[in-house]
Parts: C-alpha cells; structure tokens; sequence
C-alpha cells in the first residue's frame, strides 16, 4: 500500500523546517557573526566550532534514534521526539543570536545541532516506518528537495529580507516549529510499540550497510570539505563584493539542478529496480563540480560548479536514501540504525574543518581544498559498488 500525497507532504515540510533552521546559519548567519566577534581568527574559529558541533551530533543522533524506536507514546514513535526536538533547537536559535563571545556562540550552536540531529533520526525512520520499497525513491526525492530548498529559501531572508542578526535567527527558529506542526499534527502517522513488545538495545553488523555508509560518508565530506568555507572563498580568492549575496545566487543555481533531476531519478529508480548506477555516477558529477571549483577561481566557474553539484547532488539526494532504508539490518531499531547512518552526515564536518584549516593555511589555499573535495567524491562513487543486497 503506497503512502498519500498529505503524508509525503507533511514530512517534506518538517524536513524543510529542520533544514532551514540548521543549513541557513551554517552557509551565512555563523560566518559573519563569527566574523563580527573575531575577523582576524574567523576561519579558525569556524573550523572548531562546527566541529565540536559534528561531535555532539555523531553522539546524540543514533542514541535519540534509539529511544524513539522505542517509544510508546499513544501519539506513536516518531512524532514526539520531532515536537520535543523543534522546541529544544528553536529555543538554541533565539538564544545564539543574542551572542557576542565565541564560546557562547559554540555553545548554543553545538545545542542547535544536537536538537536537529534528535529530529533527524525520528523523521529518516519514517520512510522506512511507512513507505514500501517501490516508492521509497520517488518519496526520498520529495522528502529531500527541502533541503536545498531551504538553503536558498532560508539565504534569501538573511542575506536580502532579514539583516538584523538577532531578527534572522528568530525568524528560523519560528519557521522551524511552523513547519513541523503538520507532521507532528498527522494521525497518519502513529506506528508504535506495545510496551510489553520493546526490544533491547542492541547491535547487529551489515556488511551493505556498512559499504552504503563509507560512500556516503565520502560525498558528505566533499560537500562539507567544499561548502563550509564558500563565503570566504568567494569573498578572498573571487573578490566578490557581497559574498553573501553571491552564496544565495550559487545556491538558486544548485537548487535549479537538484530539484528536476532529483524527481526524475527517483522515479527512474523506482520503475527500474536499481540503485547503485544513480549513486556511482551522481557521486563522479559531484567530484567534478568540485574540480571546477578548484582550477576556475573565478564567477563563472563558480556558477558552472554550482549547476554542475546541483544535479549530481540531486540525483544522489533522492537514490541513496532510498538505498540506505533497503540495507537495515533491523526492522526495529530504523531509527537508531539510521542514527549511526547519520554519522556519515556528521562526522565530515568534524573532520573537514581542522583539514580544510590545514589546507587553507599550508597548502597553497583553496585550489588543493576543492582538489580533495573533488577525490573525496571520486572515493564515494568506488565504495558504493560492493553493496550486494540491492542493484
């Protein structure tokens, strides 16, 4: 039984709220307010914080995962730690942009990821929860499209509507809990188990998974190694005049890519029964924006990259979810499963700044930075190939 058009979209809307709410700092409000406190020390302390952010969030996301699995509530699994998790990182926003020091910007920041990363975990279990297998890349394309959505929709209001920076995380954090109000509202949405049947905690091995795992973690980390310091990119080695500006331009570019061939691929997918060829190829486009990022070094190259991501990065959006829920080992344990998962998505941005640092400042600057990004997308593409249990 395939799931309605109401569920898939309430699920997309939570994910855009949660994505606009911790992606839109990220790209322009932490920077410049980074920057604001200690212009000399900016990419240093960039670098930590989002990294100790990482940490957290690695920690936080398959434990959060856990308890959702088993929780009991009469309003199901899921839908609670969404709720709780919205009002815990709205909560952080408001409170982080009222910070002038670096450590309370550190704090309230690591607090927001922790808080995001709960809600990932309830809100990636859903798919499997409820969606069967044939439409499970069709709805990880709709369910995923938020997510660069949100960046332009989210760059747009604090770089052009929104300057103020406390009025910008404020409005965040209240778009952050409009938005997951549908899903959390949903009666749809109410698998849960009986109390009597709760399993323990436990660990179970997945070679697939594991392989699944080590190519996302490669693309994720060529995405962190390549985007994290763009507005310094543009604004250092570009000389673009407004380099947030010019970050909102490159991601309406990137979303242009990501949106149609997202759809398409997950349907192309889902018709033909296969995988891993969207994933290979989706991961070398991938590598190869990044590659133009690194010898153009100027506007239009930039540009070229951006439409270039957008549409290896769409495909990738759309099949790999897919392909990650077909390879857990446990039908009970979704949520924690695809909390360890979610290190993949974490772990790169704890590693990617101190490398990106080290690169920057020893290197030769941001050329070898997207040359690493570039093989780090390169790797993705050859991990995905031993997975067995799905084509």
């Amino acid at each position: 039984m395939t799931v309605g058009k109401r569920w898939i979209g309430a699920l997309s809307l939570a994910t855009f709220g949660m994505s606009i709410a911790v992606l839109t700092p990220i790209q322009v409000l932490l920077p410049l307010q980074i920057e604001a406190i200690d212009p000399d020390g900016k990419v240093l302390a960039l670098g930590w914080i989002t990294a100790a952010a990482a940490v957290v969030s690695i920690v936080v996301c398959p434990i959060a995962g856990a308890f959702s699995d088993r929780t009991t509530s009469r309003f199901g699994r899921r839908r609670p730690w969404v709720l709780g998790s919205g009002i815990a990182g709205s909560a952080a926003l408001v409170v982080l942009g009222a910070q002038h020091t670096i450590l309370g910007v550190a704090v309230f920041w690591i607090t927001v990821q922790a808080a995001t990363n709960a809600m990932y975990a309830a809100l990636s279990a859903a798919v499997p929860d409820q969606v069967p297998v044939d439409q499970r890349g069709v709805v990880s394309a709709f369910v995923g499209l938020p997510i660069p959505l949100a960046l332009i929709i989210g760059t747009f209001v604090v770089s052009v509507v929104v300057t103020d920076q406390f009025t910008a995380y404020f409005t965040l954090a209240l778009a952050q809990l409009a938005f997951v109000l549908p899903f959390v509202l949903d009666p749809a949405d109410r698998p849960h188990q009986p109390r009597q049947h709760r399993t323990r905690f436990r660990l179970r091995g997945s070679r697939d998974l594991a392989w699944a795992f080590g190519c996302r973690f490669a693309i994720q980390a060529a995405n962190a190694v390549g985007t994290l310091y763009l507005l310094y990119y543009l604004r250092d080695v570009v000389h673009r005049p407004d380099p947030a500006q010019s970050v909102f331009l490159l991601l309406l570019i990137y979303t242009a890519g990501v949106v149609p061939t997202s759809i398409i691929a997950g349907r192309w997918s889902d018709r033909s029964g296969r995988r891993k060829p969207f994933v290979i190829v989706s991961s070398i486009v991938v590598a190869a924006a990044s590659l133009v990022l690194g010898l153009g070094k100027t506007w239009p190259s930039a540009v070229w990259a951006a439409g270039l991501m957008g549409v290896g990065y769409g495909v990738y959006l759309a099949v790999d979810n897919a392909l990650i829920t077909q390879v857990l080992p446990s039908d009970a344990d979704r949520a924690r499963d695809l909390g360890l998962v979610n290190i993949a998505n974490t772990a790169p941005q704890a590693i990617a700044p101190a490398l990106a640092g080290v690169v920057i400042t020893s290197l030769g600057g941001y050329t070898p930075l997207y040359l690493l990004a570039g093989a780090c997308g390169l790797v993705g593409a050859a991990l995905i190939q031993p997975v067995r249990s799905v084509r």
